[in-house]
Formats: C-alpha cells, structure tokens, sequence
C-alpha cells in the first residue's frame, strides 16, 4: 500500500584476478605501514639515540666531575662506584645516587 517493492539488481560479474587480490590486501595495509615507518622516525629513532648518547655521558664520568642530577641537585662527583656514585653537593655533605639520575655533566667551574 505505501511501500513500494523492491526488486533485486543482478550484481556485475566480479573479475577476481590474482593481481587485484594481492594489491587490495597491500593498499589497506598500506596506510598502517606508513604509521609505522613515521613511528619510527619521529619517536623511536630519537629515543633510541638520546639513551645512546646518555650511556656513554654516563661511562665517561670521573671523579671531579660537575654534575646535574635528576632533582635538579647540582655536585662534584667525589666518589664512584659500580652502580652509585657520590655527589658532593655542599662541604662535608654528600648524596649517594645512581649512576643513571646524573642528567647532565656540566663544564668545569660551574659549580662553587
């Protein structure tokens, strides 16, 4: 009465070539392997080089160093050890910290 009917269309006859399939899987993947790629170079690359250069600051310290440490707390190294080092920070006082909470060596005289 107000529905009209509807009658099916037939559907074109679909051409499933090899080529076809193989490009249609690719060209959806494609846009989630270019997340990735940019991934990489924008976050992961940089990440990876700054704990590169981080480490070797980190072997290079010697004793009379002027360092940053994670607070903010600036020091001369005074003693070192395998994992800690000793930071003096005043006269007669010392923090024992990690080897990884030094942020930055600072050039020598900085710190009076």
């Amino acid at each position: 009465m107000f529905i009209s009917e509807a009658f099916a269309q037939a559907a074109p006859a679909a051409t499933t070539g090899a080529a076809d399939s193989m490009f249609g899987s690719i060209g959806g993947m494609l846009p989630i392997l270019l997340m990735f790629v940019v991934l990489y170079f924008v976050m992961i690359r940089p990440q990876m080089k700054r704990q590169k250069e981080h480490k070797a600051m980190i072997d290079a310290l010697a004793k009379g160093d002027e360092v940053v440490i994670a607070g903010g707390v600036l020091g001369k190294v005074s003693k070192m050890g395998e994992s800690t080092i000793h930071v003096e920070v005043a006269p007669n006082v010392e923090l024992q910290v990690q080897r990884a909470s030094v942020v930055q060596v600072l050039p020598k005289g900085t710190f009076k």
